[in-house]
């Protein structure tokens, strides 16, 4: 029984910690380490990557432009040797004549006076009836790797004048020499005569005689280049012509419709002619080795005059020339500046296509193997020039591409955890090169493929990264 004096000590007091407001988690604070582990910054070094790749897709471009002047160069030395292009004006009449003039004068001492004085002047006729008919036979002549188009062949001039119209206008001071008239043709060069097989005037057989006594409707300077040939007294009355020659040159053939009707027929062993000038051929006929074009102009529709005097300005009727061009159906160094300008384009496809295959396989990858792989895509347009100066260009082409393709793919296994995985690499290269081919051989629809292309990778690429977290920070749905 317990002692009634002794008592219990009350229990003591639990004591309970005091609670504590809680903590709100913590901020993530911004780590370059980590963001320069991240996407956003491996996008903006790519992007960089790409703005200093264009330093040298810059020098291959002026490359390309070297090549092509080196190429017109070796060009125009050897269609120097051989005729240059051909352009042909006449034939003309030239008659001369004096024109006599009273003119006034006031002598030392003496009253007004006057005297006469006789002025030479030369009187230019076109024909009323012009023919013109050219057969070619083309060839390629090479100096080293570039070549030129260069033709040969037969060049027939025929037709009549009628210096009735012409000599009736001329005032009564004005005396034409009919017995000096002469007839005049004027050529680009004087290298392109071959020789001459006919030369008729009347029925009566002419001689022709280098140059073109300045006649000057080919250019607004004084060039001699033709031929000329002393004409039997000269009458009023309509005289036929035929003249023939056998005449070379490069390039192209033109002619002025000098006429007072122009019919021209021009045909060649050429399967790509370009027909360019002041007038189109009225009928063409072209297969994949020949070609045939005619042209009819009448003087209403150009601004040659039938009639004219030397001491009236009338230089230089180039403008009016029209002809044929041997074009090439494949401009090696056009192709290869078109390419060059889809570069920015396309170097950006393998960037792309590596930075996609780095986030699906989760393996990083340092920003050396994306310059290099930048650096070999830029090679293909130096291959692309070197080889195509070679051989076709589709076959250079092909060449270029399966060797970047190839080395990229195989790179790329090195970076990438299986064959299956760097084969998309090469997928993506082949239909890139595919695509670019496809717009530097449609000229007409290139802006069209070429959008559509883009549009395309950008699309792809926005839906494979839709739920790609560019923060790094492990949530994708961070806003």
């Amino acid at each position: 029984m317990q002692d009634p004096g002794s008592f219990d000590s009350p229990p003591a007091p639990q004591h309970r910690p005091a609670s504590r407001p809680t903590d709100p988690p913590p901020e993530r604070s911004f780590s370059v380490k980590q963001f320069s582990r991240g996407y956003t910054f491996k996008v903006l070094l790519l992007g960089a990557l790409v703005l200093l790749l264009l330093i040298p897709l810059q020098m291959i471009r002026g490359l390309v432009r070297d090549r092509r002047s080196t190429a017109r160069q070796a060009e125009a030395d050897i269609m120097e040797a051989w005729g240059k292009e051909l352009a042909v004006a006449g034939p003309v009449l030239r008659i001369p004549g004096i024109r006599r003039e009273i003119r006034s004068e006031k002598p030392e001492g003496s009253d007004l006076g006057s005297k006469l004085v006789d002025t030479p002047f030369t009187l230019m006729i076109t024909p009323e009836k012009l023919d013109i008919t050219a057969a070619f036979t083309t060839e390629i002549r090479r100096r080293g790797i570039f070549s030129v188009p260069l033709f040969y062949g037969d060049f027939s001039l025929s037709g009549a004048f009628n210096p009735a119209k012409a000599i009736a206008e001329c005032p009564s001071n004005e005396r034409l020499l009919l017995d000096q008239a002469e007839l005049v043709i004027a050529l680009s060069s004087q290298k392109g005569i071959r020789k001459i097989t006919d030369q008729s005037w009347g029925g009566q057989e002419l001689f022709f005689r280098p140059g073109s006594r300045s006649l000057s409707l080919l250019t607004e300077t004084f060039e001699d280049a033709g031929m000329y040939a002393l004409l039997p007294p000269l009458t009023q009355e309509e005289t036929p012509f035929k003249i023939s020659i056998s005449i070379q040159g490069g390039q192209s053939v033109q002619v002025l419709p000098v006429g007072q009707d122009t019919h021209v027929e021009i045909a060649a062993d050429w399967g790509s002619p370009s027909f360019q000038g002041a007038f189109l051929p009225v009928q063409a006929t072209m297969s994949d080795r020949s070609f045939e074009a005619q042209w009819d102009v009448s003087y209403i529709s150009r601004d040659i005059p039938l009639f004219w005097k030397n001491d009236v300005v009338r230089l230089g009727y180039g403008a009016s020339l029209f002809g044929v061009s041997f074009f090439r159906a494949i401009d090696t160094y056009a192709l290869n500046t078109r390419a060059v300008k889809y570069a920015m384009l396309f170097l950006m496809v393998p960037f792309f296509t590596l930075f996609l295959l780095e986030i699906f396989t989760k393996k990083p990858i340092h920003p050396v193997p994306y310059g290099l792989c930048g650096i070999a895509n830029g090679i293909f347009y130096l291959l692309l020039l070197s080889i195509s100066e070679q051989m076709p260009f589709h076959s250079a082409y092909t060449i270029a591409a399966a060797a970047v393709t190839a080395l990229m793919t195989c790179y790329s296994r090195s970076l990438l955890p299986a064959w299956s995985k760097s084969g998309y690499m090469g997928l993506v290269l082949s239909i890139s090169y595919v695509l670019l081919y496809a717009v530097l051989n449609a000229e007409s629809y290139a802006l069209l493929i070429g959008s559509i292309g883009a549009f395309a990778v950008t699309a792809l690429v926005m839906f494979l990264t839709r739920k790609l977290d560019w923060y790094g920070t492990g949530s994708a749905d961070r806003t």
